[in-house]
């Protein structure tokens, strides 16, 4: 157990994820800052109006893309490990807390599972007609290496991150690229139609 400087913001960082951030308060250039300075990670929280979660993710800050005279960064992070706040601690002007390290079970997913995420990922990028960038099928992380790259939503995600079991995540992220694919395919046909009939109206 250790403590962590927290970033509480309103989304969710999966591990191997990179997101860019813009670093604007001041308590919080300064976190980004001692990171910086001493190579450590800093944790990314989910907080809405119900408040901040227990389980967050490290985050790393891989790649700085912009400083600005007033301090402001312009940052890339990779989200690593899970962790769960014990207890917060004081001392620093941005949030501070105990953290331990959590874990999956130890339990891979199946050949049959990784596969069917995967053609399931497939067809969402043939749905919306673009070029997927496709994870390695024996990724160890793979449910998390899929909702990196699909935007299921911070409470989806935030599901995601406190489960841990490999596959059941794979079998949940694998249900809502499905019913994103679902849902774009039927939303396009019903425009479709509408169009059509606009049209119809018009001739008449």
């Amino acid at each position: 157990m250790g403590e962590l400087g927290l970033f509480p913001l309103g989304i969710v960082l999966v591990p191997t994820e990179r997101i860019p951030l813009h670093i604007f308060e001041l308590r919080y250039q300064e976190l980004i800052g001692e990171c910086l300075e001493h190579d450590d990670e800093f944790g990314l929280v989910f907080a809405d109006d119900d408040g901040m979660r227990e389980i967050g993710t490290r985050a790393s800050v891989v790649d700085v893309l912009d400083r600005f005279d007033d301090g402001r960064l312009n940052i890339a992070v990779e989200g690593r490990e899970r962790f769960r706040i014990v207890t917060e601690t004081e001392g620093h002007s941005f949030l501070t807390a105990e953290v331990e390290p959590v874990s999956d079970e130890e339990v891979v997913s199946d050949q049959t599972a990784r596969e069917r995420a995967l053609e399931r990922f497939r067809k969402l990028g043939r749905v919306v007609e673009t070029d997927v960038d496709e994870p390695d099928a024996d990724a160890g992380l793979l449910s998390f290496e899929l909702a990196a790259r699909v935007d299921f939503g911070p409470e989806r995600k935030q599901e995601l991150l406190e489960l841990r079991s490999e596959p059941e995540r794979l079998r949940i992220v694998s249900d809502l690229l499905d019913r994103a694919a679902e849902a774009i395919t039927l939303e396009r046909a019903l425009a479709e139609s509408a169009s059509k009939n606009g049209r119809g109206l018009q001739r008449s």
